[in-house]
């Protein structure tokens, strides 16, 4: 039986990821299910990571109860600081395990993860997990990213090689980097006989995408996948340091554009 704590996580929790995962917010990540939510809901953010999103949520459904879900406590506290500052006062952010959830069955009318499912081992439990927690005609909405689709330009040679990496790592770690393409089938998988999806194309251009490409220069050298590319073999810290550097002349470039696939599926219990 899968066990969070002995999962690795591909990105780890440094704080070139963290503070990445902080521009999120819920009109870009969660836009397919905004529209489906109402005051008085009661919503799980499973991986809410530090917490951006699950801000958004809560203003969404105020004055309705709004649980954020992590494995990782130190990032929690970069959540709650945030729904400080935000002065959001109908969320609760807690530790634990997708794959146990400490609630009981039919608790909640939303149970909502992005990007979370491409780094588990076992993603059908998990939201099956999530479908225990959701009460009869409750929604799921889940959304995940397909590292496979990734395209920059300029073209440079080093993000051939990065992305190589990057799926290396992650089936390594027995996670699915190309999520998105298999996101409905684990969701039927899970016990949801009709799914819709929202599929969208991430495009950077500007200035994001200069951010993007900065933001990968630092995380491929000092991130999870950094740690483990080093331990498992797969690169040393030279090959590191070049992809680095890739992605830092690619962000300095004159006109860089960055596109790729996500896929959102909601579902109803």
């Amino acid at each position: 039986m899968n066990d969070l704590s002995r999962e690795r996580y591909t990105h780890g929790h440094h704080e070139s990821v963290v503070q990445s995962h902080a521009r999120r917010r819920a009109e870009v990540e969660a836009w397919f299910l905004l529209p489906r939510l109402r005051a008085g809901m009661r919503l799980l953010d499973a991986g809410c990571g530090p917490g951006t999103v699950t801000a958004g949520l809560a203003r969404a459904v105020s004055p309705g109860e709004v649980i954020g879900l992590d494995a990782a406590p130190g990032v929690l506290e970069h959540a709650r600081a945030h729904a400080s500052a935000e002065a959001v006062d109908n969320v609760t952010f807690v530790a634990g395990d997708v794959y146990r959830l400490d609630f009981a069955d039919a608790e909640f009318d939303v149970a909502y993860a992005n990007q979370l499912l491409q780094h588990l081992t076992d993603p059908v439990r998990a939201i099956a997990e999530m479908r225990r927690v959701l009460k009869p005609g409750g929604l799921l909405a889940v959304r995940d990213a397909d590292y496979a689709t990734m395209s920059p330009h300029p073209k440079f040679p080093e993000f051939s090689d990065w992305n190589r990496l990057y799926h290396r790592v992650a089936y390594r770690n027995d996670a699915e980097p190309d999520a998105g393409r298999t996101l409905p089938a684990w969701v039927r998988s899970a016990g949801f006989e009709e799914v819709e999806i929202h599929p969208n194309v991430v495009a950077m251009e500007g200035e994001e995408a200069r951010i993007w490409g900065r933001t990968w220069s630092q995380r491929i050298l000092y991130s999870g996948i950094a740690d483990q590319a080093l331990e498992y073999g797969f690169a040393d810290r030279a090959e590191l340091e070049r992809l680095s550097k890739g992605w830092a002349s690619w962000a300095d470039s004159d006109d860089p554009f960055f596109i790729f696939t996500q896929i959102a599926v909601l579902a109803t219990r």
